[in-house]
């Protein structure tokens, strides 16, 4: 049937809602377009998420490996100081140890001739009081060299080579080395030391 010139024609290249965008230009959608589905949840195993491995299992599988090898042992320093000057020398370095943030109970100090004045003091009023402050670790605990088998590591030792017999001294070296944690500072005559070490050797 031919259409009445009253009618209007409608050509596919008439623009209208529906047109073809113009080249370089995107239709606009009217409704929003929906993103990626999640996955559906799959059966998982031990140690798997989904299906995937857990990035913790990759850490356990670093911690399965062999571990480093441990410290050969404390870092040591010498502080040197003649054998009068060394307790004085050994104050001053647990002073800079408790300054820097070290726990008081952290510090053990080892003297191979006279007593530290502390310890004198604490054992006049017996060794039962002067070891259970020891046990305590509550303070930095001074005891005698030769007493230093009785005592328990920490983390620091502080060694004054004061005087003292040569063969206590010789002890104290080794002993204080394994009571030290992380740690150990030798004051006193490095040429006397040194030949502690050598005679201990």
């Amino acid at each position: 049937m031919p259409l009445s010139p009253e009618e209007p024609q409608i050509h596919a290249s008439v623009p209208g809602p529906r047109a073809t965008p113009a080249s370089g230009r995107t239709a606009e959608t009217p409704r929003p377009v929906p993103g990626p589905r999640p996955a559906p949840p799959r059966p998982s195993r031990p140690g798997t998420a989904h299906g995937t491995a857990v990035p913790a299992q990759r850490g356990s599988r670093a911690q399965a490996a062999p571990p480093a090898p441990a410290a050969a042992g404390p870092q040591i320093q010498l502080i040197p100081a003649p054998a009068d000057g060394a307790l004085d020398a050994a104050e001053e370095a647990v002073d800079l140890l408790l300054d820097s943030g070290r726990a008081p109970g952290d510090v053990l100090v080892l003297t191979t001739g006279e007593q530290h004045p502390w310890a004198a003091h604490e054992l006049s009023f017996g060794e039962k009081t002067y070891w259970a402050q020891h046990d305590a670790r509550e303070d930095v605990f001074y005891a005698a060299a030769s007493a230093a088998g009785r005592t328990t590591g920490r983390p620091v030792v502080v060694v004054a080579v004061n005087g003292g017999a040569d063969d206590d001294a010789v002890r104290a070296l080794p002993d204080a080395m394994a009571k030290a944690g992380s740690l150990l500072i030798v004051c006193g005559d490095p040429q006397r030391i040194n030949s502690l070490i050598g005679s201990g050797a």
